[in-house]
């Protein structure tokens, strides 16, 4: 702990926190956690201020750095999936369920927007809609081909100890998983070590 009081030059007059009958002394100190000095920028008395009859308040003046909220998972907006009219059945699917929705007509177009809600309720029926989750990004560029067939295989091996507890499928999967773990680091390293020869070439500057 550290006496605030101690580091900060003061007039007696913002020194004394007790004074009667003629005596003045200094009794009233302020602790605080010796780390946490950096956040204190003045401590002293305040003439005038009585918090009893003899006595004066002692005022320390610092900065408090609050601690983030962890942010909550926050829903993003569930969307359709448009994307899959790229294929044929999809597309084709789509439309026959659309001009069922319109009563067999392309458009009206004496109510478009009646129209257009038709077909996006047509779209999310047919085509389905996001779920609305935030995709965390993960840091895979550098796997190669035999990490991520080694990761497949480790998924199908747990997946399987999950259905069937026997002791030979938690050995397999046990191994599979430091498997992984050595190959894992043995390619990131090679990717590293490729990308940091590469950036001391002139064609790796971009990078």
């Amino acid at each position: 702990m550290a006496v605030v009081n101690t580091y900060f030059q003061k007039r007696e007059e913002h020194r004394v926190t007790y004074k009667s009958g003629g005596r003045s002394t200094q009794v009233d100190y302020i602790l605080c956690r010796r780390g946490s000095l950096k956040e204190i920028s003045d401590c002293k008395v305040v003439v005038g201020e009585s918090v009893a009859r003899q006595h004066r308040m002692v005022v320390c003046r610092m900065t408090l750095m609050g601690c983030k909220r962890k942010k909550s998972k926050i829903e993003m907006e569930k969307k359709t999936k448009w994307w899959k009219l790229k294929k044929e059945e999809c597309c084709e699917d789509f439309r026959q369920k659309l001009r069922q929705a319109l009563g067999g007509q392309v458009v009206q177009p004496d109510d478009w927007e009646t129209t257009a809600e038709v077909i996006r309720e047509t779209g999310r029926k047919v085509l389905g809609v996001s779920s609305g989750r935030r995709k965390e990004d993960k840091e895979t560029w550098w796997w190669n081909e035999e990490v991520q067939d080694s990761i497949q295989r480790k998924r199908l091996a747990k997946k399987k100890w999950d259905m069937d507890k026997a002791e030979e499928n938690r050995q397999e999967s046990k191994e599979l998983q430091h498997r992984v773990k050595r190959e894992v680091s043995k390619a990131k390293q090679e990717a590293y070590d490729e990308l940091y020869t590469r950036l001391d070439t002139r064609e790796g500057q971009k990078d």
